[in-house]
């Protein structure tokens, strides 16, 4: 919901901004700024697509982490879908997401914020991990404990290395044991 409220505000503003420049300038102006707006994003959306897949290649031939690349792929997919949009506003949002030293301060922003997001989320698991401990332990008969049945040898049935191998009853197969039962019907 509070997304759906934020584009609508978006669209309300593009609108009222569109209108106000339309009065001040005149229409045929602003058509003119917003076609102008349009070409220069798209041959900069071009041009930066570009070199972020070319900066990516080599990360991947050099075999590192491609991490700026990525980040500077999804700014420019951001500013290249800002661009096609209507209005002044996503224009110039997007042009700051296409132009690069625009494009570096917004990376080591997003890059901060997911280090930070990051760390909050091993944190979160790492304290689920111990409340799951405690929990665990306090279980009694759930915790670490294996059902099982203790059996008692005696002395008849123990080995001695005197006595030699020790001799097992034969085992009876299970089609075996069938064929002694009654059919069924």
């Amino acid at each position: 919901m509070p997304i759906l409220v934020l584009l609508l505000v978006a669209g309300v503003v593009e609108i009222a901004v569109l209108v106000a420049l339309g009065q001040l300038i005149g229409v045929l102006p602003t058509i003119g700024l917003l076609l102008a707006a349009a070409v220069l994003g798209s041959w900069l959306l071009r041009r930066e697509g570009r070199r972020a897949l070319r900066e990516f290649r080599e990360a991947a031939r050099e075999r590192r982490p491609p991490e700026r690349e990525l980040t500077d792929g999804v700014l420019i997919a951001a500013g290249g879908l800002l661009i096609i949009l209507p209005g002044f506003i996503s224009d110039v949002c997007g042009l700051l997401c296409l132009l690069p030293p625009t494009r570096a301060l917004l990376r080591k922003r997003l890059m901060r914020a997911a280090q930070r997001r990051s760390k909050e989320m091993q944190d979160q698991v790492w304290l689920h991990a111990q409340r799951a401990r405690r929990e665990q332990g306090s279980a009694g008969p759930g915790s670490d404990v294996i059902d099982g049945e203790v059996v008692s040898v005696t002395d008849d049935d123990e080995h001695t290395p005197d006595s030699g191998p020790q001799q097992l009853p034969p085992q009876r197969s299970a089609q075996a044991e069938r064929s002694d039962e009654q059919p069924r019907r």
